[in-house]
């Protein structure tokens, strides 16, 4: 027969061995989190070279603090898309290649419009109006401003922390318009330029774009695909004016930019 004392003993073994279980399964998950985030730094070296990166946010590009050059944290990026977020397909092709088109942002700072040439970025701007049709943008976060090194807003991300995309990705287009990149490996993106974020490997842009509000040097391997008007890009600079929340150069804008609606309409 079992006495009071001995089962007693007995719980605190099997309480202590689950304890142990609990220790084992966190450190063992532990393990797979800085593997994983040792890997994704990784990524992020290589492919930034010596002038930028664009993995910078295989997690939340938010965290990143931006350098006081175009370094590896300053830098338009974002993950590879995920094939549970959208279709895996590109969308066929809806536009006429000939003609220009306006992106309508409705946001909580004010109205930002952009031109897109279909003619120079045909499947960038199909991509665009097959994701606004979709209300795709509706309701996300323009998660990330950096105001230092280089100057943006960018926009896109579903998830509104750096980790979206809508399943698919859509090759580089019109990389040559700004010009023959100079002995930096750069070339000037001018403020009102809008052009799409990438993972640092060719043709792998998705939906989370950039909005250029100063003059920007970056390497050419952003497709730029549309311009600001005027109105929009004085919203853009209030938003960069007001600065980053904490005080950092790099991360989410402190005054909050909410796309409320998008729309893609031929002009």
């Amino acid at each position: 027969m079992v006495t009071s004392d001995q089962r007693r003993r007995q719980l605190a073994r099997e309480k202590y061995a689950r304890q142990q279980q609990r220790r084992e399964e966190n450190r063992r998950k532990a393990k797979r989190r800085n593997t994983v985030i040792a890997a994704a730094l990784a990524v992020v070296l290589a492919a930034g070279g010596a002038v930028y990166a664009s993995v910078a946010l295989t997690g939340d590009d938010t965290k990143d603090n931006a350098g006081s050059d175009n370094s590896a944290s300053s830098s338009p990026s974002s993950p590879a898309p995920s094939q549970s977020e959208s279709s895996s397909a590109e969308p066929k092709m809806s536009v006429d290649a000939k003609a220009t088109y306006a992106m309508a942002l409705k946001t909580n700072e004010g109205a930002i419009t952009i031109t897109m040439d279909a003619a120079k970025t045909p499947r960038t701007v199909n991509s665009f109006s097959h994701l606004a049709g979709k209300k795709y943008f509706d309701g996300t976060k323009c998660h990330r401003l950096t105001t230092s090194g280089i100057f943006v807003l960018q926009c896109g991300d579903p998830k509104g922390d750096g980790t979206g995309g809508p399943g698919y990705t859509i090759p580089d287009e019109n990389l040559g318009a700004l010009g023959k990149a100079g002995a930096d490996g750069s070339v000037t993106y001018p403020a009102g330029t809008v052009a799409m974020a990438n993972t640092g490997q060719p043709g792998s842009g998705g939906s989370q774009f950039f909005l250029v509000y100063k003059d920007t040097k970056l390497p050419p391997s952003y497709t730029p695909f549309g311009k600001i008007d005027a109105a929009g890009l004085q919203v853009v600079g209030d938003v960069a004016e007001a600065g980053v929340a904490g005080g950092a150069g790099d991360g989410a804008p402190k005054k909050a930019v909410t796309i409320e609606k998008a729309t893609v309409t031929k002009k």
